[in-house]
């Protein structure tokens, strides 16, 4: 039996800064999970994913990430998720300076 359709975002690395990106309902991209647009149906989620997969001198790995609505926008449902937002866990660069 197939899985029921959970909310989804559409996420991906940018090809040369390797921040983690988020699709906004405008097509474009935003390093803040805030930003991204959630996608409740499923059909509508492939397809945006399908438009990020055009975008390769912008993206790599492009795929769908699931979430729920938050007061401030989409939250993160896994931890994997919630450590992507945080920025790189090396040392203290990108998102990190800014906390």
């Amino acid at each position: 039996m197939p899985r029921k359709f959970t909310p989804k975002v559409v996420t991906a690395n940018h090809l040369l800064e390797g921040d983690v990106i988020y699709l906004t309902a405008k097509g474009t991209w935003s390093r803040r999970l805030e930003d991204a647009a959630l996608y409740t149906e499923e059909a509508e989620a492939n397809e945006r994913l399908n438009f990020a997969a055009t975008q390769a001198d912008i993206l790599v790995g492009a795929y769908l990430a699931d979430a729920q609505a938050g007061p401030d926008g989409p939250e993160p449902t896994h931890f994997r998720e919630t450590f992507r937002t945080r920025g790189p866990s090396n040392y203290a660069h990108g998102k990190q300076v800014e906390l």
